[in-house]
């Protein structure tokens, strides 16, 4: 066997290997899913009889920990795809203004945006806390929104900004001479050009505010108003918790993010603006 092939052969196997272990929780959270209530605590590969009525009691909100499941699904829904959009307006137009415009400020600010990650957010929680408490927002989904944009912009720039830099400047130049004004020149050269950027930092945005855990318990508390990790944690709450319907629950919260994935993922690749000046 020559040197290549075994390494190719190393390189399969830690392959398979990683994605045993990355299936493993996942397989037991959907085996758990359609497992009975009762039946739920035991070390089984596969329940004895597997059955959706988890899945029905979820959906028509059948047990006291899911009075408000499709209100808390519908809050975090309403989050993600706010933070997404607000993330996106703010990140696009920064973006430009820097690599773009050419202002005399963009050289200080165009490789500082990461800065902000150097504290942790967690480290953030308990200020953060305070503004929102300072301007009554507490328990308001802006609350959070607003928490998850501030937290996500500044990588957004950072992306959009360096996949800009790729733009050859000729484009705008072009559209200068063809009479385009400034706005116009963002909204019909600059943004279908760094499409692919977009829905890269858009789905970062998404997926983040989406799975927030921390500093939705801190702004969030109403069950009215929490978003659904939060919900989940309440199955945790009782000393006999339903790990079935948590699972279920789980499974369910667990697709929208997975469909928004497989549907976009062609988009993320970037080579846009190949061909656009001959040289």
């Amino acid at each position: 066997m020559t040197r290549a092939a075994l390494r190719e052969g190393r390189l399969i196997v830690a392959g398979i290997l990683i994605l045993v272990w990355t299936l493993t929780p996942i397989y037991h959270m959907v085996m758990l899913s359609v497992t009975p209530v009762k039946d739920a605590v035991g070390t089984h590969l596969w329940p004895a009889r597997p059955t959706l009525e988890n899945y029905r009691i979820v959906v028509f909100q059948e047990h006291f920990f899911l009075h408000h499941f499709w209100i808390q699904l519908g809050n975090s829904v309403l989050v993600a795809l706010t933070t997404c959009v607000l993330v996106l307006a703010i990140a696009s137009l920064a973006a430009f203004a820097i690599g773009r415009l050419k202002l005399w400020w963009s050289h200080y600010i165009s490789n500082t945006a990461l800065l902000t990650y150097l504290i942790p957010a967690a480290f953030l929680a308990i200020p953060m806390y305070k503004i929102m408490n300072e301007y009554g927002m507490l328990d308001s989904r802006w609350a959070l929104i607003l928490s998850m944009v501030t937290f996500a912009t500044p990588y957004a720039i950072w992306v959009l900004k360096q996949y800009a830099d790729s733009i050859p400047v000729e484009l705008d130049e072009a559209a200068k001479v063809d009479g385009a004004t400034v706005p116009q020149i963002f909204w019909q050269v600059y943004l279908p050009l760094i499409a692919p950027a977009l829905v890269a930092v858009g789905t970062y945005a998404l997926l983040l505010s989406w799975n927030e855990y921390l500093y939705a318990f801190l702004m969030l508390s109403r069950p009215e108003t929490v978003t659904l990790p939060i919900a989940l944690g309440y199955f945790l709450s009782s000393d006999d918790s339903p790990w079935a319907l948590l699972m279920a629950t789980s499974v369910i919260y667990a697709l929208p993010p997975a469909a928004l994935y497989y549907s976009v993922r062609k988009y993320m690749v970037s080579g846009l603006t190949a061909g656009a000046v001959k040289s």
